[in-house]
């Protein structure tokens, strides 16, 4: 147990090579020397028992002295074993137990001795040097300097003791042994500081090779980004730009066509599309998002996605066709566990790719659950297919299969992120594909049986907000960005209100002292007068001028919306805005400033 307990409290690795196998490499180095240096005293210790009375003993006490030099060597070639030299407890045990034997060989060269007649004293003055020896080679690892020393000096010194006439003799010898052990305690001081900064140095060593390793991920990750984006937004950029200079007349021809116009659109929503997928990945990568794990309906979720695909599919002359086990068709029916505009996402991704990628044929979604009690969305194709090797590329960020995606707009990027979202929620998304056959995207979520989700209805996209008597609203927007400024009256105004436009806080306090608004749209950061200073200076205003509800539009930052919640904001509306995300803000604050309530709502 004394044992043990030690070894226990000896230090744990930390990474890199610790003090303690530091220590236990320094004594196992020093083992042959040990055996060179007992071979060598051989022939004195056979010279002085020569002189003994008992020569059987003798005889015997040489046998012992070769089994455990034998054992000893047997020791040694064993620590050569890496995988032995990996266990440290087990390894220090060993040590411990080798240099015992030792121990054991003194004492009975100290019995011996005992009886040796007038050989006596010069055979336990050898046995004592022999001791000292191995206090010396135990000197490297505390624990093996604790037991090994004082069970080496016992022998000879409870000899010398044994007999008054050699009392003198005893007391030299206890003087010497004691100085033996301070010498060695310091000597392990010292080489314990050494090992202590060798392991701090090899974590050292380590942490920059991972930083130096993770800095080239990095760079590699940024260059990759650059590159696409650059590829992806050059491309799209310059085909809206021409169908944008055809509608102002600047090349002398025609209004554009509806085709022209509809491509255009086509390639400014896959701009954004590209945009937001190369930032939700960056976000991830560098470990910053965050996913909600909530009850949901993943049924309702896989009708939606359905309903909104289907047109696209059809276009292009493919089935889709939507399987739902019984089970989770009704409404009893448990819940999963994730964040719901995630799963959108990540099934939005899915579909969109197998619409894109198949060229005749149908596409299938089917939701059921998994044998290990998790629920499973799948979503097949009749497209291309992919090998094995062209699958794994798939999930590298930036990598597209070029034998399929020649032609197709797109980052790389998509399924790479949505297995990363996955994994956040607690999931798995894993995928088959086989060329010329198609390919099948699995994705396995929680799934609860005790909690029933609330059963999701299709609603179509708002086209105006709750207003009592059902007129146009008044608004102010306050944003000093002209393309922003114009992007959120459009909206606006395609939802039935009318727009007074600010380019400042300051302009926008002016206008909210003086007129009445039905509601207020300050944007986060603008010049003169800043977007929470702004909401601060209209909530003192007197009266209804300080009530009218208002809501913060921001680009994104936590910190900002932060700032604009505690200046009295009513709900927050993050960039880029669409419809449904603007309606969805103006009935949420128009609704808590109505009820004087003080959550502050956040709409994506």
């Amino acid at each position: 147990m004394f044992l043990k307990s030690i070894l226990a409290k000896a230090a744990p690795d930390r990474g890199g090579l610790s003090a303690t196998q530091q220590a236990l490499e320094a004594q196992a180095a020093l083992l042959p020397y040990a055996l060179g240096v007992f071979a060598i005293s051989l022939p004195a210790y056979v010279w002085a028992g020569s002189h003994a009375d008992n020569a059987v003993w003798m005889t015997g006490s040489f046998a012992i002295f070769a089994a455990a030099w034998g054992a000893f060597y047997g020791v040694i070639n064993w620590l050569k074993d890496p995988d032995f030299a990996a266990n440290t407890t087990l390894r220090g045990r060993v040590q411990i137990l080798s240099a015992l034997i030792w121990a054991l060989a003194i004492a009975q060269i100290a019995a011996f001795a005992d009886g040796a007649g007038a050989a006596r004293e010069p055979l336990l003055v050898t046995a004592l040097a022999a001791a000292v020896v191995v206090i010396f080679f135990a000197a490297p690892w505390l624990p093996s300097l604790l037991i090994v020393g004082p069970a080496a000096a016992a022998g000879p010194l409870i000899a010398l003791y044994s007999r008054p006439d050699s009392e003198e003799l005893a007391n030299l010898a206890w003087g010497g042994i004691a100085l033996a052990h301070a010498l060695a305690l310091i000597l392990n001081r010292i080489l314990r500081s050494q090992f202590e900064l060798a392991a701090e140095r090899e974590v050292l060593m380590a942490d920059r090779a991972r930083r130096v390793e993770e800095a080239d991920r990095l760079a590699r990750s940024k260059s990759d980004l650059v590159a696409t984006l650059s590829h992806e937004i050059r491309n799209g950029l310059t085909g809206v730009a021409h169908v944008l200079a055809s509608a102002a007349g600047r090349n002398g021809r025609g209004a554009p066509s509806r085709e022209q116009l509809s491509a255009a659109l086509d390639a400014a929503n896959d701009l954004i599309e590209v945009l937001n997928t190369t930032l939700d990945s960056e976000t991830a990568e560098a470990g910053r998002l965050s996913v909600q794990k909530v009850p949901m309906d993943p049924v309702g979720l896989i009708r939606d996605l359905a309903l909104l695909n289907r047109p696209n599919a059809i276009a292009k002359g493919l089935d889709f066709d939507l399987h739902i086990a019984t089970e989770l068709s009704e409404d009893t029916a448990g819940s999963m566990i994730a964040d719901p505009h995630r799963v959108r996402q990540i099934l939005s991704n899915l579909i969109g790719n197998a619409i894109k990628f198949t060229v005749r044929g149908r596409v299938e979604a089917r939701v059921e659950l998994s044998a290990n009690g998790a629920i499973a969305i799948e979503i097949a194709d009749t497209g291309p297919g992919l090998s094995a090797e062209e699958l794994d590329q798939a999930f590298i960020p930036f990598n597209r299969i070029e034998r399929t995606s020649a032609g197709t707009s797109g980052a790389g990027l998509g399924l790479s992120l949505a297995r990363q979202l996955a994994q956040l929620m607690g999931g798995e998304l894993e995928a088959h594909s086989a060329v010329g056959v198609g390919s099948c995207f699995r994705l396995e979520l929680p799934y609860d049986a005790t909690i029933l989700a609330a059963r999701h209805i299709t609603t179509p996209e708002p086209t105006a907000a709750p207003v009592e008597d059902g007129r146009p609203l008044r608004i102010l927007i306050a944003e000093d960005d002209a393309l922003n400024a114009a992007m959120l009256r459009a909206v606006i105004e395609q939802l039935g209100h009318q727009v007074v436009h600010a380019v400042d806080g300051r302009r926008a306090m002016d206008l909210a002292s003086v007129c009445e608004f039905d509601l207020l749209m300050i944007d986060g950061r603008m010049p003169n007068l800043d977007g929470p200073d702004t909401i601060a200076a209209i909530r003192s205003l007197p009266d209804a001028l300080g009530r009218v509800p208002i809501i913060a539009v921001i680009g994104g930052d936590a910190e900002e919306a932060r700032e604009c919640t505690e200046a009295g904001a009513d709900a927050v509306l993050r960039k880029p805005v669409t419809v449904a995300a603007v309606a969805r803000a103006i009935a949420d604050s128009l609704n808590l400033r109505r009820r004087d309530q003080g959550p502050v709502r956040t709409v994506a």
